[in-house]
């Protein structure tokens, strides 16, 4: 009975420990970067690094469901978050927020497969309509 009690509480830890992934990328946003502005569900934050660089380093400690760039600006989504890395004079700016009405109207869908409302991160890229093939 130990051993089940165990194992059932070892599973537990396990299914929590993946709950809040895209509170991950926040705190490592307020851990990491100079915070800049705060306003209800976003923050904009500085970074000394540029685009490419502060993206990769965001994206090794939280993982997101999608990552996209476009413009010189990078995109990543998370469970219930958007990060957006521009270029600034002394590095990038960081900017996290909600996915709320902007995503879920499809303000972000021009960027592909995983910035669809309710597309999966992986989709198929190619053989649309108006593909080159």
């Amino acid at each position: 009975m130990n051993r089940a009690l165990a194992a059932l509480l070892a599973a537990g830890a396990l299914l929590l420990g993946g709950c809040g992934v895209g509170n991950d990328v926040r705190n490592h946003l307020d851990d990491t970067y100079q915070l800049q502005n705060r306003s209800g569900d976003s923050a904009t934050y500085t970074a000394t690094s540029p685009v490419g660089t502060t993206v990769a380093a965001i994206a090794a400690a939280a993982q997101p469901a999608a990552r996209q760039a476009d413009g010189g600006a990078e995109y990543l989504r998370y469970d219930d978050d958007i990060v957006i890395v521009s270029a600034a004079p002394a590095g990038s700016t960081v900017h996290v927020e909600d996915l709320d009405d902007r995503y879920r109207g499809g303000f972000f869908a021009y960027l592909g497969p995983g910035f669809n409302p309710g597309s999966p991160a992986g989709g198929a890229i190619s053989g649309g309509p108006g593909d080159s093939k």
